[in-house]
């Protein structure tokens, strides 16, 4: 998997603003301070274009209401949006926020997550959860942000709309669906 440092590396030299002896990897103060920020809102964006999907088992009884919270703390990570529930009989209230659990046994609960955000204090070895082909655009929407207000040359909006351009090519499934047909067909 990519690292936050490889990321802030690609941005860097996409924007010729790379300084590898420089401990923040370029000499522009403004820059290194946004960087992780600006990094962390374009994973968050493309998280949800290309979801990141989670599986978890939950041990359940009858009557219990299961919140997306109750969810994060079983996967770790904040939980974006409720895919499928399957294990017990169950109803979905509050617009597929809540579970309410109609039998005892294990909920089989899919859903999709946002990445582990990144701060200021997230170190560079941190690993991005994204699929490698959203990480291959993510530099162009950093690049995009970082260099908006820089209105003489617009290299931020030309950045923007290739970061565009690139997402609407993305496929933002994981998986093929499929049929299997055993036994044979009459036609």
């Amino acid at each position: 998997m990519a690292t936050l440092k490889e990321k802030k590396l690609e941005v860097l030299a996409l924007i010729e603003e790379l300084n590898p002896d420089n401990k923040n990897f370029t000499d522009d103060p403004d820059i290194s301070a946004k960087m992780n920020y600006v990094i962390n809102q374009v994973q968050y964006e493309l998280a949800r274009f290309k979801k990141i999907p989670r599986y978890v088992e939950m041990a359940v009884s009858e009557g219990d209401l299961i919140k997306l919270e109750d969810i994060e703390k079983v996967c770790g990570n904040e939980v974006y949006q409720l895919d499928t529930v399957r294990g017990v009989a169950r109803e979905l209230k509050a617009q597929h926020t809540v579970i309410k659990v109609l039998e005892s046994g294990t909920a089989e609960i899919e859903c999709f997550v946002y990445p582990e955000k990144i701060t200021d204090k997230t170190s560079d070895s941190y690993e991005f959860e994204l699929s490698p082909d959203v990480l291959e655009i993510l530099p162009y929407g950093v690049a995009g942000i970082l260099l908006k207000s820089d209105e003489s040359m617009q290299y931020g909006r030309m950045y923007s709309e290739e970061f565009e351009r690139r997402l609407q090519r993305l496929d933002s499934r994981y998986g093929m669906p499929s049929i299997e047909i055993s036994g044979g067909v009459d036609i």
